[in-house]
């Protein structure tokens, strides 16, 4: 079994492997200011940032700022937003979120870990993700599907729950690459590491992945 110091020599080799085969990463959702990329992380649960992103257009026109936001028609959010899933709860959390930034933060984003997690709909993983891309304020790693199976597939972490992976990344991996490896994770869980039909066979980090050690040992 690897010690701890082995395993981050590894995964120090994994994440520049991975940095050299997308070089152009970074966060998918598209957006220009830090409330638009609050929305549409919100926006982004349990549903593709290609269908966030295919969304957002039309409700970013429609809402420019927080106070938009928050005195929103909350059948017409509800209409904006239907497509990405679960849109009761994230026009409610949009709309409520807004209210609490206009009211305590002067409709300005929270830049604190804490402010972030106070907002109806945000979680560690949106605060990062947020935090970070618009503010480089490195908290902690966004943990989003991509980061649960391909950081199990690396054997980085064997926990279930997202706070308890975080944990695992943050102890594993330097500060500066926490936010970069969330960016990775998601070019490579939809270029190569693929949940059904992952491309061992090209991965350019195939042979520091423990899980295809375990095939080939297996043959």
């Amino acid at each position: 079994m690897e010690s701890l110091s082995e395993r981050k020599v590894r995964a120090r080799k994994i994440i520049s492997l991975l940095k050299r085969a997308y070089p152009g990463a970074k966060c998918s959702l598209a957006h220009k200011t830090p409330l638009q990329l609050l929305v549409a992380t919100i926006l982004s649960a349990q549903c593709t940032d290609a269908r966030v992103n295919i969304v957002t257009p039309a409700l970013f026109a429609r809402y420019k700022t927080a106070r938009d936001f928050a005195n929103a028609d909350i059948s017409e959010l509800e209409a904006l937003v239907r497509s990405t899933g679960f849109y009761h709860n994230k026009a409610k959390n949009i709309k409520s979120a807004c209210s609490i930034i206009v009211q305590k933060h002067k409709g300005q984003v929270p830049r604190t870990m804490e402010d972030m997690l106070e907002l109806p709909g945000v979680a560690r993983k949106t605060a990062n993700i947020v935090l970070g891309n618009s503010y480089g304020v490195i908290e902690g790693v966004p943990v989003d599907t991509h980061a649960i199976r391909i950081s199990h597939l690396l054997g980085w972490s064997r926990e279930k729950q997202q706070e308890k992976i975080e944990r695992d990344l943050m102890a594993l991996l330097p500060r500066r690459d926490w936010l970069k490896i969330s960016d990775l994770f998601v070019h490579h869980g939809r270029a190569i590491c693929i949940a059904r039909r992952p491309k061992c066979d090209i991965c350019p980090v195939n042979k520091l992945c423990p899980k295809i050690g375990l095939k080939k040992n297996a043959k």
